[in-house]
């Protein structure tokens, strides 16, 4: 039997605000149970490990964060600042309720030196689409150099995330400027 769409909202909710501010590691399961207010039995009918659970809240940040990004395309004016659309999805992602202190895939990726199957899937899929996607939108800008700058973008991308520990207020406009000198 599968959870109830509202009970798997709450659990997916409590896992995410609370693996991805304090740690996979640090965060026990019976906190994620008592901040969604559901039985183990409950939760671990839908979700049979942590590693599980930890995998679907990426899932689920995923398409949050797709979905921003989208939002940042659809605002920019032209080629260029479709390109560079991916810093300002950084900083609006940031403010939104499920953005945290920094990259929740950076950071089960530093935890789990050698993830599970599921876990190193959402975390494959995440970099494949950062990459194809600043790879599509960097190709109208420089054509066939697309690859090897969404490479170096990948990198501003997630500097710009790292940054975030080292000073909670940084903001991705520094990666933006020199992810701009790059451009033609």
């Amino acid at each position: 039997m599968a959870m109830r769409p509202g009970t798997e909202q709450r659990v997916l909710d409590a896992a995410e605000e609370l693996f991805f501010t304090r740690g996979i590691a640090a965060t026990p399961i019976d906190a994620v149970l008592e901040r969604a207010g559901v039985s183990s039995a409950t939760l671990y009918r839908g979700y049979p490990s942590k590693e599980a659970l930890v995998a679907a809240a990426l899932d689920r940040r995923h398409q949050d964060w797709v979905a921003t990004w989208d939002r940042a395309l659809e605002r920019a004016a032209d080629d260029r600042g479709r390109l560079l659309a991916v810093f300002d999805a950084l900083d609006d992602f940031r403010s939104t309720p499920t953005g945290s202190r920094w990259c929740a895939f950076l950071g089960t990726a530093a935890e789990y030196v050698d993830a599970p199957e599921d876990l190193r899937a959402v975390l494959d899929r995440e970099t494949g689409t950062l990459r194809r996607r600043l790879t599509e939108t960097a190709r109208p800008v420089v054509g066939d150099r697309a690859p090897a700058l969404a490479e170096q973008l990948l990198l501003l991308v997630s500097g710009a995330l790292a940054m975030r520990l080292r000073d909670p207020a940084a903001n991705a406009a520094t990666a933006r400027a020199v992810a701009s000198a790059l451009l033609p």
